[in-house]
């Protein structure tokens, strides 16, 4: 079972929803307290984190505004199941790609999966989402 949108995590209490095997408040709860991502793949773990956990304000803080939506609506009824990175890899001094797979269920429906190629950019020091490929 996904961890219900919206949800307050507590220390101690709730593995991190990105996958790592660590505690939310010691793994992506640090970037959604405002540490930084070391690294692209990093940062789309948070920005995973952030769906399962309908954090908007975090999402399009690390969203690049180029490409930055005004906001984010969440299916209520969506609960994230997983995360896999497949692959990440830089692709210039300042840019990278990291493609993973979210299994995710709406409502009672059978689990589906988004596969994508997402590409970031470091600005200003900071990793931030620019767009994404849907594959498969």
């Amino acid at each position: 079972m996904g961890i219900q949108p919206g949800r307050a995590l507590k220390p101690d209490k709730n593995p991190c929803p990105c996958g790592s095997l660590r505690d939310y408040q010691q793994c992506c709860g640090l970037l959604h307290e405002g540490a930084p991502a070391d690294d692209a793949p990093s940062l789309m773990r948070s920005r995973y984190t952030a769906y399962v956990l309908s954090n908007e304000a975090y999402l399009l803080d690390t969203w690049h505004p180029s490409t930055r939506p005004r906001h984010i609506s969440f299916d209520q009824q969506q609960r994230w199941l997983g995360l896999k990175v497949i692959e990440a890899k830089l692709t210039g001094g300042a840019a990278a790609e990291v493609e993973f797979i979210a299994r995710y269920r709406i409502g009672g429906a059978t689990a589906a999966r988004l596969h994508e190629r997402s590409r970031f950019v470091r600005d200003a020091g900071r990793w931030l989402y620019v767009d994404g490929d849907i594959l498969g």
